[in-house]
């Protein structure tokens, strides 16, 4: 039994050490402190499209894109069918 015991804590260590090696090959992880080499860099992320003010209906309380703003009265509206006439 101790022997079995031995065994499976020489296989545990071995498989510590393989992989800790190989982590220590594959470089700083992402986010890493200091420069990175040109060859690992992230590809830049596209702009990020600036959001769009939302407006609530005067009839029903929804909110809209103001794009879709039906103005009636000086207050905002989601469709026509809202929109007093």
């Amino acid at each position: 039994m101790t022997r079995l015991l031995f065994w499976i804590a020489l296989v545990i260590l071995v498989v510590a050490a393989i992989r800790s090696k190989l982590r220590k090959m594959s470089g700083p992880p992402p986010g890493a402190q200091g420069q990175q080499p040109a060859q690992r860099q992230q590809p830049q992320r596209p702009a990020e499209q600036p959001t769009e003010k939302m407006l609530q209906c005067a009839h029903c309380g929804v909110h809209f894109p103001a794009s879709e703003n039906v103005p009636a009265n000086g207050r905002d509206y989601c469709s026509a069918a809202h929109a007093p006439h």
